[in-house]
């Protein structure tokens, strides 16, 4: 779900190939200097299980006095979720919380019959700048559940359980993968999972979902 200028890959076994649908190339575009790059919707896959956005932040450089500043904006019948690798975001919204999203948390806004919320960059990394990467996420609920009450789950890097055997490391951020499965409540069935792979490792993919994709954040 995302290509980055590199070699050609190796080709791996016909099953793996055959089950590669389709590879996307995002949009990238600047949002106060800051580099989005949307993998869904594109013209070709509109959504994949219940993601119908795909955005991936930076990587970016926010220098002193820089910052990102999204201010107050409501959403109505869909959860979103946002994932760091760096950096740090505060979300505020409608419903009271106030929370600093920090690197590999996970952060599962559920709007349903209406929510306004803003991210901003923290005052202290304000002050002193600071490097940002990460992806957000926008979920679709389920037709009956769009407008049900609005709702702010927050779980620590250090809550959420991780998966290692050889080659890989895995953090099951939503449902279940790996045989871990994260406590992170959902209207729907739908997984999300961090996968650091070492140089010449295969993961094979858990067969509980119809559709899945791969985003690769980093490397080839």
């Amino acid at each position: 779900m995302s290509f980055f200028p590199g070699n050609d890959p190796d080709l791996g076994d016909a099953f793996g190939c055959d089950a590669i649908e389709l590879m996307v190339i995002p949009n990238a575009r600047d949002i106060d200097g800051f580099q989005v790059r949307r993998a869904l919707p594109t013209a070709k896959r509109r959504l994949v299980g219940p993601f119908i956005f795909f955005d991936r932040m930076g990587p970016a450089i926010l220098r002193a006095g820089q910052a990102l500043d999204v201010r107050p904006h409501p959403h109505i019948g869909l959860a979103t979720v946002t994932y760091l690798f760096d950096g740090s975001i505060m979300h505020r919204d409608s419903e009271g919380h106030i929370q600093e999203i920090k690197p590999g948390a996970m952060n599962l806004m559920t709007a349903g019959r209406g929510i306004a919320h803003s991210e901003r960059t923290p005052d202290v990394e304000r002050a002193q700048g600071q490097s940002m990467l990460g992806l957000q996420s926008w979920i679709a609920l389920p037709a009956g559940r769009e407008e049900i009450a609005p709702s702010f789950q927050h779980f620590s890097a250090e809550t959420l359980p991780t998966v290692q055997d050889t080659g890989f490391k895995a953090r099951v951020i939503a449902g279940s993968a790996f045989g871990a499965a994260s406590p992170v409540d959902r209207v729907s069935e739908w997984f999300y999972v961090e996968v650091a792979l070492e140089a010449g490792a295969a993961v094979p993919l858990d067969a509980d979902h119809e559709e899945r994709a791969i985003y690769v954040v980093d490397g080839e």
